[in-house]
């Protein structure tokens, strides 16, 4: 090609709308690789740093929310695990793969109650972000959606410096304690229908660090132990506060995090 058309080349997404070789292949997430009627070895389950992994008989389940992708199991076992496309999930037990037979009903039901609460958000949504004791890993997956490969302006989603005009609030981080109460107050600063995000495994489970003196379970535990969040409702419908959207990953790919939000708007499922 010659050297004055190479500006020329597309370089956004333009995912969802058609798919994208890059989100197929990046190795967001691992999966247990089903294999019926084989014994499945006792000592798999420690290989995980986090215990995210878990057996069921002859099954092994992986919790995404609590994979933090070090690859000690793909690695060590590559017949058992193998890497896929992270999905963000709508109820917190759906992060656990393969999926829980008794969260089949739970699904139908939060997907619906988020529909009916976020109906009015899908033309146009405005973020904030909220940083909760990241590594800096989290944030630099975030940043990635303004540049010229994401540019999810396209989509019409903003970042927005305020929260009174957030309508989706994007929190990273492990949940540190000393947060609580700014979170507490982003709270309640923001209108409703509010759609909250967690994102990435530090957010949602608190990945290597596990509750401490100075960090909660995540997001999740951070929301529910701050009586001021805990007790704040939307102002129409009296809905509680409360984490929506689940985004596995350490950090989540931009794609993840992307089709999280695409998924507070309702456009994706």
């Amino acid at each position: 090609m010659p050297w004055f058309t190479r500006g020329r080349r597309r370089v956004t997404s333009r995912w969802p709308a058609h798919p994208d070789s890059y989100r197929d292949t990046f190795p967001g997430a691992v999966t247990p690789i089903d294999r019926p009627g084989e014994a499945v070895p006792a000592e798999i389950p420690a290989v995980c740093p986090t215990g995210a992994i878990s057996r069921d008989g002859d099954r092994l389940h992986v919790d995404q929310g609590r994979c933090i992708l070090c690859h000690r199991c793909v690695r060590q076992y590559p017949e058992r695990f193998r890497f896929t496309i992270p999905a963000p999930a709508a109820h917190r037990d759906l992060l656990v793969v393969p999926a829980l037979p008794e969260t089949d009903d739970a699904l139908a039901a939060v997907r619906a109650e988020l529909a009916r609460r976020t109906r009015l958000l899908r033309r146009s949504i405005h973020v904030r972000h909220v940083d909760a004791g990241s590594d800096g890993a989290d944030e630099w997956e975030v940043l990635a959606l303004l540049n010229p490969v994401y540019d999810i302006h396209r989509l019409g989603i903003f970042f927005t410096a305020s929260p009174r005009h957030a309508d989706v609030l994007l929190v990273t981080g492990v949940g540190s304690r000393g947060m609580a109460a700014p979170l507490a107050r982003t709270l309640q600063a923001a209108p409703r229908p509010l759609v909250v995000i967690a994102a990435g495994t530090d957010a949602i489970s608190g990945g290597l660090v596990h509750p401490t003196y100075a960090t909660s379970g995540g997001i999740g535990d951070l929301i529910a132990a701050t009586p001021d969040s805990a007790g704040a409702t939307g102002a129409a419908d009296g809905d509680p506060v409360r984490v929506d959207i689940w985004v596995p990953g350490s950090p989540p790919t931009p794609f993840a995090l992307l089709h999280a939000l695409l998924l507070a708007m309702g456009r994706l499922q």
